[in-house]
């Protein structure tokens, strides 16, 4: 593989209004993650029914997947982010006002995380046509902005619920922020999209088979890393012995590694070729499921995780931007395939995950994230010929 030239990543202002969207919008994913043990609590419901509420996610995304084509094609890009804001602050709303009405949580849950993916797969297009050749590194940098405001969610989930006003009170800061944000710079214009001919005269042309093969990653990606958000925990006290209380600090670990990714990303996906950034980024992570998975001491688990979640941090934005740079130019229908996609593996990853715990064990189910791992590694190089980091084509 031949280096490539150092680009230059200009943060402007639709970059900076991006980025901080995308820092609401880690405000409802993080809040709404937290927020479900002590919604159980509330509704006195099982942990399976509980579960349906990240059903509902999933179904939330894949929906508006399935629009967004339609959406972005009547009111424009712009438009469709400030929609998607407003719903996911509507949605996180719904399940603060009605907390013990598991058909309203779970439709707060659905309608949040179906206009939020709005968000975050429109701005990533936006950056991506944006910023070109620094796309990736504009994606990664989107990404640990997430990740960041995300590690302190949760902490204000747990003050709040120790205050007079209870956790519900802390999801008023996805509506609070969004509402702030869209005074402050709602007059600031996001890229619209720049969609490339197609060589038949503007004529729609389905997508070709580099693009799907590139979403097929993006799937695995996005269901390794729900694998280990929700399944990493368990797997922890069965290894180590602690009890689940503290096991749940595993994703911590994971999180914190995540974030120290994603931080590094952005630099490093200026300076190293997308292929090879990408391929070592999966390495690492199958490294970090080594170490987790072989341990029995909480130290090198730890350890583990943190390395994981280190490699981790950078699947989902490169990725995403293989998805894009597979589109033909077509980023917002890109954008859309991959909400379907990411959707479907957060329903099936950490199901089908959970199914084989049950009837293998914990420890033999985690085998399933170096698979997918591996089919990542698989399908990235198979479409790596041919396939250029700004998305000029889509051979078929």
């Amino acid at each position: 593989m031949t280096a490539i030239a150092p680009v230059r990543l200009i943060r402007d202002r639709a970059t900076w209004l991006i980025y901080l969207q995308l820092g609401v919008f880690a405000t409802y994913l993080y809040g709404l993650s937290a927020a479900l043990p002590l919604l159980r609590l509330d509704q006195g419901v099982s942990q399976a029914v509980a579960g349906l509420h990240g059903t509902a996610m999933a179904v939330g995304g894949i929906v508006i997947g399935l629009a967004l084509p339609w959406l972005t094609g009547r009111i424009g890009r712009r438009a469709a982010i400030w929609i998607g804001m407003a719903g996911m602050g509507s949605g996180t709303l719904m399940v603060a006002a009605a907390p013990t009405l598991l058909p309203v949580t779970l439709l707060g849950y659905g309608v949040a995380s179906g206009l939020a993916s709005i968000v975050l797969y429109l701005g990533m297009a936006a950056l991506d046509d944006r910023h070109g050749p620094a796309g990736p590194a504009a994606i990664s940098e989107a990404n640990a902005v997430c990740v960041i405001v995300g590690i302190g969610v949760p902490f204000v989930v747990s003050a709040a619920a120790q205050s007079a006003f209870g956790w519900r009170a802390a999801l008023l800061v996805t509506p609070l922020l969004a509402t702030l944000l869209a005074l402050v710079m709602g007059r600031v214009r996001i890229p619209e999209p720049r969609e490339t001919p197609d060589g038949d005269g503007g004529r729609e042309t389905r997508f070709g088979w580099r693009f799907y093969l590139a979403s097929a990653v993006l799937f695995c990606c996005v269901a390794a890393e729900f694998c280990f958000n929700l399944w990493a925990a368990k797997l922890f006290s069965d290894q180590t012995g602690m009890p689940a209380a503290v096991a749940a600090t595993a994703v911590a670990a994971f999180t914190a590694g995540m974030a120290a990714g994603r931080l590094a990303g952005g630099w490093l996906a200026l300076r190293i070729p997308p292929t090879t950034l990408f391929l070592g980024a999966l390495l690492v992570a199958a490294a970090g499921w080594a170490i987790f998975w072989l341990s029995t001491s909480p130290v090198l688990s730890y350890a583990g995780l943190a390395v994981s979640g280190l490699g981790v941090a950078l699947h989902f934005p490169m990725a995403l931007s293989r998805v894009l740079a597979a589109s033909g130019g077509r980023r917002d229908r890109a954008s859309a395939m991959a909400s379907i996609f990411a959707g479907l593996a957060v329903g099936i990853g950490p199901f089908l995950l959970g199914a084989l715990a049950d009837g293998f064990g914990t420890q033999s189910a985690f085998l399933m994230v170096p698979a997918l791992i591996g089919l990542a590694v698989g399908g990235l190089l198979v479409t790596a010929r041919g396939l250029s980091p700004a998305g000029a084509g889509d051979p078929a």
